[in-house]
């Protein structure tokens, strides 16, 4: 995990909606391609704001699961702003939870978070650069890694490195894959239809850029339950969570698809071709009827996948 891993949080964050394949780096704001976190933490933020019910509902999965062990640490790996980890603070209530992220901003709301909530007796940070800092995190119950694996060149070895912190009949919960985001109706009656599908596309290009030059890169198929047990932990089971939020969108959804449309359009300028761009343009104009601010058709749909996998009691 570098200073570009896990905003959404996980969590994200983790974390916008299409983080997990959008163009890192074309966050745009800070030198050297760092984020600028004013601008980005709140939209992580409210990203996994909406997806508390999701994120929420898998948690108490795993802490009804019959082989669960009593949850007494938990690592919150590439935490973000802190939202999950402090969700997973109220799944987990005996438990002491550790935010883990490369960015001392996010940690930083990440505590703010918790004392407004009133965990911060419960919910610590710890700054660290993975996968080389993850002997430092020490023993964990559960390990929740929110889309923060593929930010590591070596799959595999991360996985492993992961296990190796569990207490006999811990847990590893990896959010990995799902389905990506959907917002708006195939055909906006203006430009070609199916611009999501494009733009998604486009994004997973420059998604497999970014792990080919991650350090460390090795191509690995992504069975998670086939990793899981190469690193020597029982495979618990996979399920998906569904945020289904239909037109029309409340306020703070809304502004949500605007901020996420509005980054993927900068991010995406050199990878879509000039009708797209005169499209998204449109779509994120303020003034524009048939613009995401006041059409009546925007939604939200999306589908987060949870992998689990137990070291042997």
């Amino acid at each position: 995990m570098s200073n570009h891993t896990g905003h959404g949080h996980h969590h994200d964050g983790h974390q916008g909606l299409h983080h997990e394949r959008s163009a890192h780096g074309h966050h745009g704001g800070g030198p050297g391609g760092e984020p600028d976190w004013d601008v980005m933490a709140p939209l992580l933020e409210r990203n996994a704001e909406l997806s508390a019910g999701q994120y929420t509902e898998a948690a108490r999965w795993i802490a009804a699961l019959p082989t669960a062990p009593a949850v007494r640490r938990v690592l919150d790996i590439g935490a973000g702003p802190g939202v999950v980890t402090c969700l997973l603070a109220g799944v987990f209530p005996d438990a002491e939870i550790v935010a883990v992220d490369g960015t001392p901003a996010l940690l930083e709301r990440t505590r703010a978070r918790a004392h407004r909530l009133g965990l911060a007796d419960r919910v610590t940070t710890l700054h660290a650069t993975l996968p080389d800092q993850l002997p430092a995190l020490g023993e964990a119950d559960l390990i929740w890694a929110g889309n923060t694996l593929h930010h590591m060149g070596d799959q595999r070895a991360a996985l492993a490195g992961l296990g190796a912190l569990l207490r006999p009949g811990g847990t590893v919960a990896l959010v990995e894959g799902g389905l990506q985001a959907r917002q708006l109706p195939r055909d906006l009656g203006f430009g070609r239809p199916g611009l999501e599908a494009r733009m998604e596309a486009a994004e997973a290009e420059l998604f497999q850029e970014m792990r080919a030059g991650l350090p460390g890169a090795r191509r690995e198929v992504e069975d998670w339950a086939a990793l899981f047990t190469a690193a020597g932990l029982a495979p618990q089971g996979t399920r998906s969570f569904l945020l289904d939020l239909p037109a029309p969108l409340e306020d703070a959804a809304r502004e949500q698809v605007v901020a996420d449309f509005t980054r993927r359009r900068d991010g995406l300028r050199d990878h879509l071709d000039a009708e797209d761009n005169a499209v998204l343009d449109r779509l994120v104009d303020p003034g524009d009827p048939a613009g995401l601010h006041r059409r009546p058709d925007v939604f939200l749909l999306l589908a987060r996948t949870l992998h689990l996998g137990r070291r042997a009691a």
